[in-house]
C-alpha cells in the first residue's frame, strides 16, 4: 500500500513553483535594500524597523499566496503543453497586483508618502500599505477566477474591469476619509497616518482586505460574457456593488453586537485602542470571507 500519493510530475511542479517564489522574494529583497539605501538585514535587525518588517512580510505573503493559488488552478498537463502561457499568466498577475498597489500609493492616498513613513518606522503606514497590497492580491486572483476560462482573448476587458474596481476602492477610501473628518472636526485621515496611530492603520487595513474579499465574492458570483465589454462591466459593478453594501451592513450589525455602548471611532481615532481596532479588522475580514462562502458559485 502506498502512503505517499505524490507523483513525479507533482514534485516537479512543486520544485518549479518554489523556485519562482525564491527568485521573486530575492528580487523583492534587492528592491527593498535599494529603497532603504542599506542592507535589509541592517534595517530589520540593527535598526529594529518593525514597519519595514511588516511591509516585507506582506510582500512575501502575496508572492507565496499567488503561486499557491496558481498551483491549485493550473494542471501540470496544461503547464507542460503551454509553458509560455503559464509564464505570461504569472507576470500578468504580479503586474495587476503591483499596478493596484501603485494606484493606491500615488492616487488614492496621494497626500501620504507611505514609503518614506515606513523608512521612519511608522507602523501605521506599514499596516495601511500592507493591507492594500494584500487587497490587490485578492482582487487580482478574483479577476482570474472570473475570466480565466476564456483565455487571453478578453485581456482588455480584464484591464478595464480592474481599473473599475480600483475606482471602487478609491470611492470607498474617500468615504472613509469623509467620515473621519466629520467625526474629528475636519481632520485629515491621511495626515493622521503620520501621527503613528497604530489602531487607525489596523482598522484601515481590515476594511481594505474585507472589501477585497467582498469584491472576490462578487467576481465569483458574476457570470463572464465572452467578448462583451459593456455587459461585463455592468455585471461586475452590480455584483461587487451589492457585496460592498452587504459588507458594511453586516459588519455594522456584528460590531453593534460585539461592541455595545462603545464609541469605536473615539476609541480608535483618539485613544489608539488597538483592541477595538483588531475587533473591527476581524469583523470586516470575516464578513468578507462569509460573503465568498455564501455567494461563490
Amino acid at each position: 500500500m502506498s502512503y505517499l500519493s505524490l507523483s513525479n510530475t507533482s514534485l516537479v511542479a512543486i520544485a518549479i513553483s518554489f523556485a519562482v517564489i525564491c527568485i521573486t522574494i530575492f528580487s523583492l529583497r534587492i528592491v527593498a535594500q535599494i529603497k532603504a539605501k542599506q542592507a535589509l538585514k541592517d534595517e530589520l535587525a540593527q535598526h529594529d524597523n518593525f514597519a519595514m518588517g511588516i511591509s516585507f512580510a506582506s510582500e512575501i505573503t502575496v508572492v507565496i499566496a499567488t503561486m499557491a493559488f496558481l498551483f491549485d488552478e493550473i494542471s501540470m498537463s496544461t503547464a507542460q503543453h503551454n509553458p509560455l502561457k503559464v509564464v505570461i499568466l504569472i507576470v500578468l498577475l504580479f503586474t495587476f497586483i503591483k499596478a493596484g498597489h501603485l494606484i493606491h500609493r500615488k492616487w488614492i492616498l496621494h497626500r501620504f508618502n507611505e514609503e518614506a513613513a515606513i523608512l521612519k518606522q511608522n507602523v501605521c503606514a506599514a499596516l495601511v500599505d500592507s493591507g492594500m497590497l494584500l487587497a490587490n492580491c485578492i482582487i487580482a486572483l478574483g479577476m482570474y477566477t472570473w475570466t480565466h476560462a476564456q483565455g487571453f482573448s478578453n485581456l482588455l476587458i480584464a484591464f478595464v474591469s480592474f481599473f473599475t474596481l480600483q475606482g471602487m476602492f478609491a470611492l470607498d477610501s474617500k468615504i472613509r476619509e469623509y467620515r473621519f473628518a466629520k467625526a474629528n472636526q475636519g481632520a485629515s485621515l491621511q495626515s493622521n497616518f503620520n501621527l503613528e496611530n497604530t489602531s487607525i492603520g489596523i482598522r484601515y487595513a481590515g476594511k481594505s482586505i474585507g472589501l477585497a474579499l467582498a469584491v472576490y465574492a462578487g467576481l465569483s458570483s458574476a457570470a463572464f460574457q465572452n467578448g462583451k465589454m459593456v455587459e461585463n462591466i455592468f455585471t461586475l459593478v452590480m455584483h461587487c456593488g451589492v457585496m460592498w453594501v452587504l459588507l458594511y451592513c453586516l459588519s455594522f450589525v456584528i460590531k453593534s453586537i460585539s461592541l455595545p455602548n462603545i464609541d469605536a471611532a473615539l476609541e480608535v481615532d483618539h485613544q489608539d485602542n488597538i483592541g477595538i481596532a483588531c475587533i473591527e479588522f476581524a469583523v470586516f475580514c470575516a464578513i468578507g470571507y462569509l460573503l465568498i462562502s455564501m455567494f461563490s458559485l
